[in-house]
């Protein structure tokens, strides 16, 4: 790369350094940005509509530590179901924690599950949209069958392994060719 000054060229290597990071920090903050969509109740009943696959949902904040101390094993369902089955997220944390806190955790915890913010004056309508047996606890983590039938429902950490029995009963497994010896 010629510059149209005479800069020595570790000076100009420097300044291209320079400036080609600081584009990368840009890009993934926007990227980080992206994932998480404000809804409201309406957009929430949209979500948890039956689509014909298995629907996981999980509502946290990043303020939860129960929610913070289980969202590992939930990046791992996600990687190991991906495909097979939808899994969305929704925080419950303030709005103004849309653009910073929350993709941040997100970012820091490698999520790529769609996610959400949910805004709404109303929590009781919230969490009848999503189940009668919610009563505002988090986390809460909900399994609905390809027809919207409840599979799983825990409000509290996640139980991983009956989780995995609930979705082994509504995904086809993944057929792994036989070993041949």
């Amino acid at each position: 790369m010629r510059l149209p000054f005479n800069f020595p060229s570790s000076v100009a290597t420097a300044i291209v350094l320079c400036f080609g990071l600081a584009a990368g920090v840009v890009h993934a903050q926007s990227d980080a940005q992206k994932k998480v969509t404000q809804i409201d109740i309406l957009a929430l009943k949209r979500l948890v509509r039956p689509s014909g696959k298995p629907l996981l949902v999980n509502f946290w904040a990043t303020w939860c530590d129960p929610c913070r101390e289980e969202y590992p094993d939930l990046v791992k369902i996600d990687e190991e179901y991906r495909g097979r089955i939808d899994f969305i997220t929704v925080s419950l944390d303030d709005v103004g924690d849309k653009d910073v806190a929350v993709p941040k955790f997100l970012s820091d915890m490698r999520a790529e599950m769609p996610s959400y913010l949910l805004v709404t004056d109303n929590e009781e309508a919230a969490m009848a949209a999503v189940s009668k047996s919610w009563t505002g606890g988090l986390p809460f983590t909900i399994l609905f069958d390809a027809k919207g039938g409840v599979l799983y429902s825990r409000q509290g950490k996640v139980k991983i392994d009956a989780l995995k029995a609930a979705l082994v009963k509504t995904v086809t497994p993944t057929v792994t060719p036989a070993v041949q010896k």
